[in-house]
């Protein structure tokens, strides 16, 4: 699965959690709604870098 779909993905679920902790007034899982979005936006930067990197590629070996 392409990173920047995995990405999005976890910052969809880690908003959900963050939200129903907060309207619960459960702070873990608000919190654990937090990490997951970072983690997400992580995986999203990478599958972006990696993306990047491959178009960069492509781009090399036409030009030869």
């Amino acid at each position: 699965m392409d990173e920047r779909i995995k990405g999005k993905g976890e910052q969809i679920v880690g908003k959900a959690k963050e939200e129903i902790g907060r309207a619960t007034g459960d702070r873990r899982t608000e919190w654990a709604g937090k990490v997951e979005q970072a983690k997400g936006k992580v995986h999203e930067v990478i599958g972006e870098a990696k993306a990047d990197q491959e178009r960069a590629e492509r781009e090399l070996t036409r030009k030869k």
